[in-house]
């Protein structure tokens, strides 16, 4: 009897198992490549460009995950103590984050909402020439997060992001009046990217 129970449960599990595979749509793996805008946060920023890479499995149809490879180049944002603001010179940052994407269809028009946390490498850079400081902002590493929107039609992607990374301070001198103040740098930015998928596509 109980031979008969476990070899019972086992070729159920071999059918649902294997008809889970026949339901599948799309194929497991892909790879998103994406170049676009980076908008950093904060008075006097400057915007510039990004380039991303992201390679991807299918956990399910509706649902994949993923580690976003990305540079953005931009001219961020500082405060000083005072509330006077300007901006850093242009410099690259980097930054390497899992992700997950959860799509609302599985037709050719998939719009999708998305996230994900990891690293950010931030760059140094000086300070804007009429700032009146002498200091330069140091690299960083900074832990990190990310949310998503946007869709896919057939093989191109279209997309806005927001990376959440906390702000660097640090103290400053300020030739001007001779004193050395506190100085905040913004270092989040939003990226509006424009993209192709390669793979994924449905078997």
């Amino acid at each position: 009897m109980k031979n008969t129970l476990f070899v019972t449960v086992l070729l159920l599990g071999i059918f649902v198992a294997h008809a889970q595979d026949n339901d599948r749509v799309f194929n497991p793996w892909k790879v998103d490549l994406s170049l676009g805008g980076a908008i950093p946060q904060g008075q006097g920023a400057k915007g510039g460009v990004l380039f991303a890479l992201e390679p991807k499995y299918a956990v399910v149809d509706q649902f994949w995950v993923g580690l976003r490879l990305e540079t953005a180049v931009m001219a961020r944002s500082f405060v000083y103590s005072d509330g006077s603001s300007s901006s850093t010179s242009v410099s690259a940052s980097g930054s390497y984050l899992a992700t997950g994407d959860f799509y609302f269809t599985t037709t050719n028009f998939r719009p999708f909402i998305g996230g994900g946390f990891g690293l950010f490498r931030l760059a140094s850079a000086s300070v804007d020439e009429n700032s009146g400081s002498s200091s330069d902002i140091a690299s960083a590493t900074k832990f990190g997060g990310m949310v998503r929107a946007g869709f896919e039609v057939g093989h191109f992607r279209m997309g806005a992001e927001y990376n959440l990374i906390g702000n660097t301070t640090q103290q400053t001198y300020d030739y001007a009046t001779g004193n050395n103040q506190s100085t905040t740098f913004k270092n989040s930015y939003l990226g509006i990217k424009l993209g192709f998928v390669f793979g994924g596509r449905r078997l």
